[in-house]
């Protein structure tokens, strides 16, 4: 299915923009330090609006050239066009008393235009996607509107139940757990909390619940204490349904100490870690078999680390049961020598007034570039095996350490150099392993036939299957994305050989799309999709019945998620057809899905661009439909109030098309009469995303009706969801290619007559607060104003596997991390700075403040605003520092720059 853009915005004569791929740099460049040529042309000097004369015209090169003086903004008029749409006039009042033909003229034009536009109208319905939005309202938006959740849409989240069928979902109401069965429109209540006591006969609350297989049983957290991102603890406890009888599975414990578990796919078995060791339980009142004995803080069965949490599986677990239930797979990680960091917690309580005279100090372990990474290593238990030992004389204290398999493979990576990617069961005794080196650039994955060697005890061997990275699938010098998407397909579809499954995986081209290997152990993907366009989050679904595959897709523009269905192949090889979509691709939406467990139904969650809404759908019957949301109340809110003009286009920089956003202020006056302010915001790290259809009321919707600002965002090189062309070029040397976007970008509305050239700035959290600090470290003239929240400043203090994926070694990279850290501070003497950073940061460490703030007491910057929030985390959340940090930006540029446009003296 080819791509649709949408349209381009035109760079407005601004010459300075090169339209094609810079021939400066190369990839060996990015390796060697900074190139010799650091931000294109030099600082840019713009005059201020205050020097501006009446004659627009004869301004620089930078500002938008035009056959004559412009008139009124259309906005102002009422009108409201989307951006490079064409539809403007380009003369005014003046110039047509002056010159009468120039009317005619441009009635002429304009007749043409409209007959034109008859035959290229159905073109440009499917082929433009700058759509520009806007809210009717009168009522003035504030900051409590945005943070009391005025706008928040409702959202129910769906909970499917594949022990009870296809087509059931949960529903916690009143009280009480109930099954909605969709294909015979029941509900039942399975449980009522009521029911569910702890030992000692009082009530349980619980956090999360899980039901058995056989529907008998539920397994309910309680206690729960967060941990990480991810992780948390509790304690768990198995409710008999029929007999309406609770017990936990081990005693509890305050503070709780269990951090995972869950039911195997058939019978009822239950996995769980403790401790950081692993138990099974072959039913809910047997008695536990101890997998593993090792487990201390730094030695981690089955639940992974800090960092394999945070960047690799985003999740709390890090073990598989096997289909059949007979076989557990889980990863070992060995954190002995990865080095510690600590960080102080001022307060641990929820009161800000409380004073707490000793701090107490949080220990993680933590590896940074260049340092010890945790040791990781799979294994397998042989839950059929160990039972067989243990009822052939062993007993139940048999050592599961002689049913427990550790896989190793030809070619692995020194166990330094190793990160595990992936552990997938694509058959009973089948399983996959992805691994890469540290560097990203060069992988396996390896096929384990368990069935093989059934008389291995320790150890079991496997064979490399397909090769990743610049020699393998990837074939380019980027990275190997980290992502789980393997899905496992039945015995009955392999082309011979052990399983068969699914993937996602570039095309040659460089597009991630959907592609079969079967059987499991051939290397070559066979696609079931492909074009110019990318699948996103994995496989939503398969219907084996019908033999279809569902998929979310950035299709068929970027900036949008549809649904879409691809036949599943009986055979290899096949003619890929092309997908069927289950939503409306020609109306510019986005869109997430969730299908039930035999892809009979799906949640279908409409995100954007207008009032959000849910519903469930049947597949291949148009008249069922379950209405989820419909937040018909948040259609009349939005009508009430002001809402920023918002268009969606693209810009080039040196020769890429990137998308970007801009939110207007209402009633915008864009005759060049009056100059805005313009705020750029960006993130910008790797396969991120923040120009999208989705709809949203945030903080910036409130620069831009609040305080008339104009609010740009631009995803430059680097960002997703438009193939690895547009991400590669940053490995190796993040912020150097992104800020040389950024810039140009900001050089684009630099050039246009409504903008007040001396009021541009950025701001960004976390990668993007690194961005908006290497903007002011380029010295570019653009910029002045930038405010960072939490930043990286040098990428030697991030995580290694993050760090490393995109910027290698710091040993083999020496160069490219000088270049891609905060190492130059002269350009804050030019710029007003805002930095804030929680003190609780255990993602990007307040060390990275620490250190640019030292580096600004050694140059003498001080014309720099600078604010911790006290033990609060990444998210700056702690006792009311959310909102606090968004007044505190606020203040700051009203402060510096005032508020709305300023009018020039006509």
């Amino acid at each position: 299915m080819p791509s649709l853009p949408y349209q381009r915005l035109p760079d407005d004569g601004g010459g300075h923009i090169s339209t094609e791929r810079s021939s400066a740099h190369t990839d060996r460049d990015l390796a060697l330090g900074r190139p010799e040529t650091y931000y294109g042309e030099g600082p840019f000097d713009p005059p201020s609006s205050d020097e501006e004369d009446d004659n627009d015209h004869e301004r620089g090169s930078l500002l938008e050239k035009h056959a004559g003086p412009s008139t009124p903004g259309l906005a102002e008029l009422g009108d409201r066009f989307p951006s490079g749409s064409g539809l403007r006039n380009d003369t005014d009042d003046t110039d047509l008393k002056k010159r009468p033909s120039s009317f005619r003229f441009f009635a002429i034009v304009l007749a043409l235009l409209l007959l034109l536009s008859a035959a290229v109208g159905i073109w440009a319905a499917r082929s433009y996607r700058g759509v520009a939005q806007h809210g009717p309202g009168t009522k003035k938006l504030t900051m409590d509107h945005i943070f009391n959740g005025t706008f928040a849409p409702e959202k129910k989240a769906v909970n499917w139940v594949p022990e009870a069928g296809d087509g059931v979902f949960s529903l916690f109401e009143n009280g009480d757990l109930k099954l909605v069965d969709l294909k015979t429109n029941t509900t039942k209540v399975l449980v009522s909390s009521k029911d569910i006591k702890d030992e000692y006969g009082q009530r349980l609350i619980w956090f999360a619940w899980d039901l058995s297989p056989d529907l008998k049983y539920i397994l309910l957290k309680t206690h729960y204490r967060k941990q990480w991102r991810w992780s948390t603890f509790g304690n768990y406890y198995v409710h008999n349904i029929g007999e309406k009888t609770t017990h936990p599975i081990i005693p509890p414990t305050n503070p709780s100490r269990t951090a995972y578990a869950t039911w195997a796919p058939t019978g009822q078995s239950i996995a769980y870690v403790t401790d950081n060791d692993l138990y099974i339980l072959t039913s809910p009142s047997a008695s536990p078999i101890r997998v593993t004995s090792s487990g201390n803080a730094s030695l981690f069965h089955g639940v992974p680390d800090w960092v394999y949490e945070e960047e690799i599986f985003s999740s709390d677990s890090a073990l598989w049961w096997s289909p059949d239930a007979k076989k557990l797979a889980f990863l070992v990680f060995d954190e002995t020598a990865v080095d510690e960091y600590n960080f102080p917690i001022y307060n641990p309580t929820e009161d800000s007034y409380a004073v707490v005279p000793y701090t107490s100090d949080v220990v993680m372990k933590y590896p940074k570039p260049g340092y010890n990474n945790p040791l990781v290593s799979v294994r397998v238990f042989d839950l059929a095996r160990h039972s067989q030992d243990a009822g052939a004389g062993g007993g139940m204290d048999f050592p599961a350490s002689e049913n427990t398999l550790e896989l190793e493979w030809p070619g692995r990576h020194k166990l330094e150099d190793s990160v595990i990617l992936e552990v997938a069961w694509v058959g009973d005794a089948a399983l996959i392993v992805k691994e890469v080196n540290r560097n990203a650039d060069d992988g396996h994955v390896v096929l384990f036939d368990l069935e093989a060697a059934p008389d291995a005890r320790t150890r079991a061997r496997g064979e490399v299957v397909r090769r990743l990275g610049r020699q393998g699938e990837q074939g380019d010098s980027g990275w190997i994305d980290n992502e789980q998407n393997i899905h496992r397909l039945p015995a009955s579809l392999s082309v011979g050989g052990v399983g068969a499954y699914l993937d996602v995986v570039p095309t040659p081209e460089g597009y991630n799309h959907i592609a079969l290997f079967s059987p499991a152990s051939s290397g070559k993907p066979h696609f079931l999709t492909s074009g110019k366009w990318e699948v996103t989050n994995g496989i939503k679904g398969i219907d084996l019945k019908k033999g279809l595959v569902y998929f979310e897709a950035a299709n068929p523009s970027s900036i949008e998620r549809h649904v879409y269905s691809t036949p599943l192949p009986k055979d290899v090889p096949f003619q890929a057809v092309e997908p069927t979509a289950l939503t409306d691709v020609t109306k510019p939406a986005y869109y997430s899905t969730s299908f039930s467990p035999g892809a009979g139904f799906y949640v279908l969650d409409y995100q954007g661009p207008t009032i959000p809404w849910q519903k469930i759908v049947q597949v291949g019957n148009s008249s069922f439909e379950h209405i989820l949301t419909k937040n018909e109340w948040l259609t009349n809110v939005t009508m009430e109030y002001e809402a920023p003009t918002v268009s969606r286009s693209t810009i080039m920089s040196d020769g890429y098309e990137l998308n970007v956003q801009e939110l207007r202020p209402p009633r915008m006056d864009d005759s060049g009469r009056v100059k805005y302010p313009v705020l750029f915001r960006v993130y910008g790290g790797p396969q991120s995303q923040l120009v999208d259809l989705k709809f949203a009321r945030t903080w910036h919707d409130y620069i831009a009706c609040g305080l008339s600002y104009i609010v740009v965002t631009v995803d430059g090189r680097g960002t997703g969801y438009k193939g690895r062309s547009l991400r590669n070029p940053v490995k190796d040397n993040l912020g150097f290619y992104e800020t040389i976007d950024q810039i140009n970008a900001a050089k684009i509305w630099a050039a246009k007559e409504y903008v007040d050239r001396k009021r541009i700035g950025i701001w960004g959290w976390s990668y993007g607060g690194f961005m908006a600090s290497k903007i002011v470290e380029a010295t570019a003239g653009v910029h002045s104003l930038a405010m960072a929240v939490a930043p990286v400043t040098s990428w030697r203090l991030y995580d290694s596997i993050y760090t490393e994926r995109y910027m290698n070694l710091p040993q083999l990279n020496p160069g490219g991390y000088v270049n891609a850290s905060i190492s130059n501070v002269t350009g804050f003497h030019d710029v007003d700075y805002l930095l804030a950073h929680g003190s609780g940061d255990d993602n990007v460490h307040y060390a990275n403040s620490a250190h640019l703030l030292d580096m600004f007491t050694k140059a003498q910057v001080r014309n720099f605003r600078f604010r911790m929030f006290t033990d609060s985390d990444h998210s700056i959340t702690r006792r009311g520092a959310n909102r606090e940090v968004y007044q505190f930006m606020t203040d700051f540029v009203v402060e510096k720059w005032g508020k709305g446009g300023r009018r020039r003296g006509w």
